[in-house]
């Protein structure tokens, strides 16, 4: 099994949500690269966060990111 780049720019983009307050998120504007916004879309469809365009992590999307940051840093 491997990851898509679609799987690979959903996972870069929750590594750019900010870790040091759940009350921080982000904001992605129209102008940025169409994989970013449609990776975007897909987190919110799946939940990950509360709003397309990036917005706020979900208690979903909390969990995940843990878990992406336990394995991105086991794989340092």
């Amino acid at each position: 099994m491997s990851l898509s780049p679609e799987k690979l720019d959903e996972i870069n983009l929750l590594l750019q949500f900010p870790s040091d307050s759940i009350m921080n998120g982000l904001k992605i504007h129209n102008d940025a690269e169409q994989s970013v916004r449609d990776a975007a879309a897909r987190l919110h469809s799946k939940g990950f966060t509360d709003s397309p365009d990036g917005g706020y992590l979900t208690d979903a999307g909390i969990e995940i990111l843990n878990h992406i940051k336990l394995l991105n840093s086991a794989l340092k």
